[in-house]
């Protein structure tokens, strides 16, 4: 299963919806799944803000963004190359306030595969959390990677080579 928010893999975080009885299966929704507890604290906030918002005790406008993550903050940075090329086109005289609906749906096709991408790429570096001071762990699944057991000999006792007795 997917993290619920950065759609990595999920690493046994979840949400348990305690209005509904231990027996009634709405308790337990399977897809409401996290990878870290960094993504399960953000999915609170944002499912609080939400049910405060549907239920009119907040104000839509004064619900708060979670703040971006360097890895976000860099994938945003990547994507200004992009958003430059499609306002370019479309003229940087031009306010924001009056593209029309084929012009910011060009930016926004502009900016958001940049970021996914960025997103991804750095995912899949970062596959198992860095840990300060070890080198990062090699992928195990890689072609060129060496068998944890390589160097270990076929010396099982059940397996003694035919002609051979103790």
């Amino acid at each position: 299963m997917k993290c619920w928010i950065c759609k990595r893999q999920a690493r046994g975080y979840g949400h348990t919806d305690n209005r509904h009885g231990v027996g009634d299966p709405r308790r337990y929704p399977i897809d409401w799944v996290f990878c870290s507890r960094r993504c399960q604290e953000a999915f609170h906030a944002l499912y609080g803000n939400w049910l405060r918002v549907r239920e009119g005790h907040t104000d839509i406008k004064g619900v708060a963004m979670i703040d971006p993550s360097d890895v976000e903050l860099a994938a945003m940075k990547q994507c200004l190359k992009a958003f430059g090329e499609a306002a370019g086109e479309i003229g940087f005289a031009k306010p924001l306030g009056e593209y029309s609906e084929a012009e910011a749906l060009r930016v926004i096709d502009a900016i958001v595969p940049r970021y996914t991408e960025a997103m991804v790429a750095h995912h899949e570096v970062s596959k198992s959390p860095p840990v300060r001071g070890l080198p990062p762990t090699p992928d195990p699944l890689a072609p060129d990677a060496v068998h944890p057991f390589a160097d270990l000999e076929d010396d099982l006792p059940w397996d003694e080579p035919k002609g051979k007795k103790p």
